[in-house]
Order: structure tokens, then sequence, then C-alpha cells
């Protein structure tokens, strides 16, 4: 078993690779970030999310994936492990594109990333992930706040992602970049 990475130096996809799979780190530009185990709560949520989401998808092209599953934003056709330096795990995320689909997961962006607050990641899921998500070129962000049963949708428009929608937890949830898609939340935030 390797040892974590120390947080001062700065890592790379093929350093990744030879990581512990039961550690969950998150690699951005370089720089490792270790996430804690989640609650309780972001599981249930997380799975009556992908449950919803399995279920309308099946038979479609588009596939739904839990975490953990690394997606590499910014990794271009040709980049070898040691040229990737971004490495995000999405507690959701749909692709639409088969091509960006691999063994290790997503190279590029996906097209719906749907993260589920924690204490510890409210501030990283809201502004460095945002910012990240944006630049990639992420068409649909959804914010979700199981602490107070809510989600906010964010769409890409002129290079920026958005807010175009908040919902609450009695409400249906579109999903805009599937046609006639959408999420009951009271399903969702059932407790």
């Amino acid at each position: 078993m390797m040892a974590l990475p120390a947080e001062e130096m700065r890592y790379t996809f093929a350093d990744y690779l030879t990581w512990d799979e039961d550690d969950h780190i998150e690699l951005i530009y370089g720089y490792p970030y270790m996430m804690s185990p989640p609650l309780r709560i972001h599981q249930k949520v997380s799975g009556a999310l992908f449950h919803q989401l399995a279920n309308y998808l099946d038979g479609k092209k588009c596939e739904v994936y839990s975490a953990p599953f690394g997606v590499r934003l910014f990794e271009e056709e040709g980049d070898r492990p040691e040229d990737v330096n971004t490495i995000v795990e999405p507690d959701l995320v749909v692709v639409c594109d088969p091509g960006k689909l691999d063994d290790y997961g997503c190279k590029g962006a996906p097209d719906l990333v749907i993260e589920i607050l924690s204490p510890s990641s409210r501030r990283h899921d809201r502004i460095v992930k945002l910012d990240l998500y944006q630049r990639a070129g992420v068409r649909e962000y959804w914010v979700v706040n199981p602490e107070d049963r809510t989600v906010q949708v964010m769409l890409l428009k002129d290079s920026y992602l958005l807010p175009v929608e908040d919902y609450g937890r009695e409400d249906m949830a579109k999903v805009n970049i599937l046609e006639d898609c959408a999420i009951d939340l009271s399903k969702v935030f059932s407790e």
C-alpha cells in the first residue's frame, strides 16, 4: 500500500493510478485533495438520484455513473497519464458521448455533473469545482443540498455556468440536457 500523497507536491494521473483505490483523492492542477467519507444522508440522496436517472436512461445512449468515478476534465486526445493533472470524482455524472469513456472513467467534460454538498465539501463544490466544470465545458451542473433539501441547477451559457432554477423538496427538477426528464425530489429528500 502506497503512502498518501504529500499536499505540497504536484502529481499527475500517472501517480493517481498507483494510489490505493480506497483512498478517495482528487487532483486539481496537480495538487491532491483528500475526500472524507460521505454521511449516510449523502449516500441516500445520491442513490435516489442515481436510481431515477438510471431508470430514465435505460436503453438510451447516455449513461449515468456514481462516485467513485474518475473524470479527467481537461484530458485531450494523445495526452499521456503524465500530462493530465486534474482528476475529480463527482457524486454523479451523465455522459452522452461514449467516446469519452474508458476503463478509468471519463476523459473530458461529462454532460451533467451532480455534486451533493457535505459539511466538508460545501466551499470546494460551490467555488473550486464550479470553476473547473465551467472551464471544462460541463453543460449542466447541479448542486444538491441535503441539509435544506434543495437543488440549484446551472447551465453553461457563453462559457459560464449560470443558475437557471432552484428546486425544493417537493418539486420535479427538470434535467435540461435530457429530453423530457425530470427528477421527483420528494423521492430524493424522503427523510
